[in-house]
């Protein structure tokens, strides 16, 4: 073996034994959070902390526990609004994750912690604010708002402690200051607060953009 088939196969060897096979507790590995407001019975909104989303076009993908409040309601009423907070709103969101809409509180939850809310936007401090197309209601401090309907729900056969659920995006508002021309969104402008195992983060510096970026 000669000097340059050795040093690239020692390179090679470096770079591919990097990685350990784990089973890691959790596999929140980054995904934007948002606030899911659904309708409860009694015509009042509750809101859910979520971290599983994705969106293409005016699809959206939820991923939520079906022992939750959001949940039951979706099942009940095919509509909701996606709010989405930036960065700086973390502790408004953290001050919902011990609670839940579902009373009694399931024993598995209340185990880890949970307890009861009723008026979810006055423990978080937030604002509700009405909806031009579905019932419950935005959250006004949210620089982004999706109004949805639901189109599918789904409990996967390997997970059934939680639900996939398809809605279909209705109208989105948009604060002003992140508005950079007709129908888009300034992504300088855009600091989505950040689920990254159980951490908060916003978005750090540009690295770089798509071949299709505006």
């Amino acid at each position: 073996m000669n000097f340059e088939n050795a040093t690239k196969r020692s390179a090679e060897e470096v770079v591919t034994d990097q990685h350990d096979t784990i089973n890691p507790s959790i596999l929140y590995y980054g995904t934007p959070v948002l606030l899911l407001s659904t309708l409860n019975e009694d015509g009042s909104t509750n809101l859910s902390p979520l971290s599983s989303s994705w969106a293409l076009g005016d699809c959206l993908v939820l991923g939520l526990g079906i022992q939750g409040k959001g949940y039951e309601n979706l099942r009940r009423h095919s509509e909701c609004v996606i709010n989405l907070p930036d960065a700086s709103m973390w502790r408004a969101v953290e001050s919902l994750g011990r609670y839940t809409g579902t009373y009694p509180v399931p024993e598995e939850k209340r185990q880890m912690g949970y307890e009861f809310c009723a008026e979810k936007f006055e423990a978080a401090g937030l604002t509700a604010q009405d909806s031009l197309r579905v019932k419950p209601l935005r959250i006004a401090e949210c620089p982004l708002q999706i109004e949805s309907s639901v189109q599918h729900i789904r409990t996967p056969e390997h997970t059934p402690f939680m639900a996939v659920v398809e809605v279909k995006s209705l109208e989105v508002h948009a604060h002003k200051k992140l508005i950079s021309g007709l129908n888009k969104i300034d992504p300088a402008k855009w600091n989505p607060l950040i689920y990254n195992f159980r951490h908060y983060y916003g978005l750090g510096e540009l690295q770089g953009e798509n071949f299709r970026a505006e």
